[in-house]
This record gives C-alpha cells, structure tokens and sequence, in this order.
C-alpha cells in the first residue's frame, strides 16, 4: 500500500517551501511536488538528502502567489533545474515580469485551468482556490495525492466559505496561524503594518486558525500543521495552545482527533508519513 508524506523546508516571512509527495511500500518515492519556492535549490537539495530524497524525487512545482517569501528562488529552479511551474494565467503574468524569476520562467511555464489538474499524472492531482492577500493573486490548494486528500491555505488573510469547504474534506490540512493578537498590538510593528496583518487581507491570526480548526473539524481528518507562524508576533507554543484547546474540546466526539504540529519558522520539519 502507497503512503504519503509532507516535509516543510520553511514556514514563515523568510521563506516557504514544502515537498508532498507518494511512496511505495519499499520507501521509494513514486512522484512528488514542491509547494512555493521560498528556499534556495541548494538547501531544499541538502534537506531531501537528509531523508534519502532529492530534486529527481519532485517533478512539478504549484506557486500560491507571488510575495517574495515563496518565490524568492524560482528563477534558480526554472534555470537549473526546469521543473514544470503550476499556476493561474494571471499569476504567471506577475511572476513573468519579476526580474529574478521571468527571464527563466517561459520555458516552465503551466497554466491552472479552474478543475482538477493532472500535475503529476496517475499519482497527484490539484485544483485551485482564492484567498484573500494583499498579492496579485492568492491560491490555495485541495490536493489528491494518490488517494489521500490534501488541502494547503497559507497566506489568507480571513476564512472564505469555498476555503472551509475543501478543508471539510481534507485528510491533511495545512492551515496559517500566523500571530497572536496582543502580542501584535503591544508590539513594536508600526501601526500601518498592524493594520495590514489583521486587516482581512493579510493574515490569519490564531484566534481566527482555532476557529477554522473549529469549524471543519471532521471525522476523516487525521493531520493539522500549523503554518507561516509570525517571528516577531508568535510563538510554536502560543499558535499550539489555541488549536490545542479547540480539539480538546472536541474529545469524545470523533473516534481519533488529528495530529497538531507547528511547522518550524526558519528550519525544516520532520518528513512526515501522513
């Protein structure tokens, strides 16, 4: 029986990258992806081979938008390594006009049309969701890898109903709990940029992750990562605390609740077998 797993090589402002990919009963890896671009080629390469993997073990790339902190290396994976790069048409347009990514991209370049798309074909499939985020565009993603139901939403300023509707769905879900009110409010951001974070556009507060959490809690889900967790406005353990409650006080009424863990900021993650 095939087994899927999830590494994150970085979770935050200074860069976003994940790997998802299918294995056979042998620990082989069948096919995969990476997620964003955030993370230089070279660290992502030296991250893999810690488990055994490398760049031949991904072979296509999704984009879920086009912010620096998840598409800060894409010109170095269109130029070197030239895996197909998956995303909307107008995306591309943005990503296309980036100095460090457009010169190299036209050659990678696969458009996302509005169903299910075949990125890695027989073993992993996506389809696209919008979220609100100060960006061009913002997408979140529903994931099939093999038959196991995957759902990322990174970057989403405030929970839409389509976003609720495929995390109700999800086996695995990777959700943004991204700062703590107070310790926002009471830090030393600038107001404008406090307004950006909590304004509906730009990112999830904890509050808000628990809340979600909440709300699509289902029989069928087994693994909750927290992720893009704030540096300066959050901590691994404030982020755990609040999810932690909310599934607390579901006990008893799901037969196993899912696994909660905080995707680290800076490092790598576990690979985790989902």
């Amino acid at each position: 029986m095939n087994s899927v797993k999830f590494k994150s090589f970085s979770s935050g402002s200074s860069g976003n990258c994940y790997f998802l990919g299918v294995f056979s009963e042998d620990v082989f890896c069948l096919g995969g992806i990476l997620i964003d671009t955030g993370v230089s080629p070279r660290r992502v390469k030296r991250e893999l081979a810690s488990d055994s993997l490398g760049h031949d073990d991904y072979s296509a790339i999704l984009i879920t938008h086009d912010h620096h902190d998840h598409i800060g290396s894409l010109g170095s994976y269109c130029k070197h390594l030239k895996k197909p790069v998956w995303a909307t048409e107008k995306l591309h347009r943005a990503m296309s006009r980036r100095y460090t990514s457009g010169p190299c991209l036209a050659d990678c370049r696969r458009i996302l049309s509005d169903g299910w798309n075949e990125i890695v074909p027989g073993l992993i499939r996506a389809r696209y969701f919008e979220v609100p985020h100060d960006a061009t565009q913002t997408l979140g993603y529903a994931i099939e890898a093999d038959s196991h139901r995957f759902v990322i939403m990174t970057d989403i300023g405030a929970m839409t109903p389509q976003a609720l509707s495929y995390a109700l769905q999800a086996d695995t879900l990777v959700i943004e709990s991204n700062y703590d009110l107070r310790m926002l409010e009471e830090g030393p951001y600038p107001e404008e940029l406090k307004e950006r974070i909590r304004g509906g556009n730009g990112h999830l507060s904890n509050t808000e992750c628990a809340d979600a959490i909440r709300r699509t809690m289902h029989e069928g889900l087994r693994n909750i990562f927290l992720c893009h967790l704030s540096e300066h406005n959050n901590t691994p353990q404030t982020a755990l605390g609040e999810s932690r409650a909310v599934l607390d006080a579901l006990e008893g009424s799901y037969s196993k609740l899912p696994r909660l863990s905080p995707l680290p900021h800076t490092g790598a993650s576990p690979l985790y077998t989902l």
